[in-house]
């Protein structure tokens, strides 16, 4: 059988990038990454340059698959806060960062003071127990293939609110293994910090209808 080509990607929407006290914030936010790894594994090379191209610009190319707007965001298994709290410093927009591991809430925590982030919210809890508004952009980071993801993002979405989740080589095979239990419209778009990446942009989530 003859395989289909790849899907094309689309370029990343251009955004303005980060001023001054921004960037001031993200260099605040790597120097806590840097301390707080050495207790407690948040991430698993704490090179600064590293942390840097792969978490932190990894993560700040996702706010431009950001709608305009004021309405929150949900990080689900935040852990380091990649890219919950870079979102966050990026946007400005109200941010829920669900992560039940204690420790790892406790940096989160402990980061979203310092940087005096005071639209963070911190929930130390299971995804499936978490209590939050209604929400406009779901994301989550190396947490769970897409076909475990999609109920919670169709649980915490508002009405039009979409998921943003940065996948890598395995992008189009977990898409495939959703349906065909669930549908979605899906936008994908080309990482600029990993040619084998591919974010997808998911709005319209649904739980498929049973055949009748």
């Amino acid at each position: 059988m003859k395989q289909s080509p790849p899907p094309t990607l689309s370029r990343l929407p251009e955004r303005a990038p980060p001023d001054a006290a921004q960037l001031a914030m993200l260099d605040a936010y790597l120097d806590l990454l840097i301390r707080w790894n050495s207790r407690i594994n948040l991430v698993a090379d704490a090179a600064p340059d590293v942390l840097r191209q792969r978490h932190i610009l990894d993560c700040l190319q996702l706010a431009a698959l950001v709608p305009p707007g004021s309405e929150p965001i949900a990080d689900l298994g935040a852990g380091a806060g990649l890219p919950g709290l870079v979102l966050a410093i990026a946007t400005g927009r109200p941010t829920h960062l669900v992560e039940s591991d204690r420790r790892k809430a406790a940096f989160l925590t402990e980061a979203a003071a310092r940087l005096d982030l005071k639209g963070v919210k911190v929930h130390p809890t299971r995804i499936e127990d978490a209590t939050l508004p209604p929400i406009a952009i779901v994301t989550a980071r190396a947490l769970a293939p897409l076909d475990r993801l999609l109920p919670h993002a169709a649980r915490l979405l508002e009405t039009g609110g979409i998921a943003i989740f940065p996948k890598g080589r395995t992008a189009e095979a977990e898409l495939a293994a959703t349906r065909p239990a669930w549908t979605c419209q899906v936008e994908r778009f080309a990482s600029q910090t990993d040619r084998e990446a591919t974010i997808f942009r998911l709005s319209d989530i649904r739980h498929a209808s049973p055949e009748a």
